[in-house]
């Protein structure tokens, strides 16, 4: 298989830390979102992932993947063990209601484009940007704390799964905006937690091939 991914994007890193859990090998190719307008938006990347952005898994067929929560459950459908979802139906709801949280609430008004078109075409200095992304983020991870069980190691019981795969980048990008995390407590324990395993720690941003400083 081959991932595109880049090293800051919360997205892709959802999707390295799912296949380092399930032991699952993939070619890393890096998608630079930043440099010459954004690698991103050429033809050929284009043809793989019509919406411009990471990550795309290509499976040894050649079928491109996009989308990382469609990605996720592609992986755990296909490499069911260890399993990212509860098997019991309501289980699977709560575990995909607080990982939406995250994936449908935060992300998509918190990404790089987002912010490029709050600076570039409504005019917004950095303290702006800042101010909005912090917000949203304070905001979100707020309520994702009160959705999850409020005493387990993980998210959700005894060990990480999709939730979790979710909590932790998107608790890189608070830190990386300065977002208050002092009412996130539990979230920070749960972080420790994931980092402590190998398939999290692997994954992280400051550790990928294409890692700037």
């Amino acid at each position: 298989m081959i991932l595109y991914t880049y090293w800051r994007s919360s997205a892709a890193y959802r999707v390295r830390i799912a296949l380092n859990l399930k032991g699952l090998s993939a070619e890393q190719r890096s998608v630079h979102l930043v440099r010459d307008d954004g690698e991103q938006h050429r033809a050929e990347y284009l043809a793989l992932n019509p919406s411009g952005v990471v990550p795309t898994l290509v499976l040894d067929d050649g079928t491109a993947l996009t989308q990382s929560m469609a990605i996720l459950e592609y992986l755990d459908e296909r490499h069911p063990d260890p399993g990212l979802l509860p098997a019991d139906p309501l289980a699977r709801a709560r575990v995909r209601a607080a990982s939406q949280q995250i994936a449908s609430d935060i992300h998509p008004i918190n990404n790089l484009r987002v912010g490029q078109y709050l600076r570039g075409t409504l005019g917004q200095d950095q303290g702006a940007v800042t101010a909005w992304m912090n917000h949203w983020m304070e905001r979100g991870l707020s309520a994702f704390q009160a959705l999850i069980d409020p005493a387990t190691p993980f998210c959700f019981g005894e060990r990480p799964g999709l939730a979790d795969l979710c909590l932790v980048p998107q608790l890189y990008n608070a830190r990386r905006w300065g977002a208050d995390m002092g009412g996130l407590k539990r979230l920070s324990e749960i972080e420790a937690a994931c980092l402590a395993l190998p398939a999290f720690a692997d994954a992280r941003p400051e550790v990928q091939p294409d890692a700037e400083g």
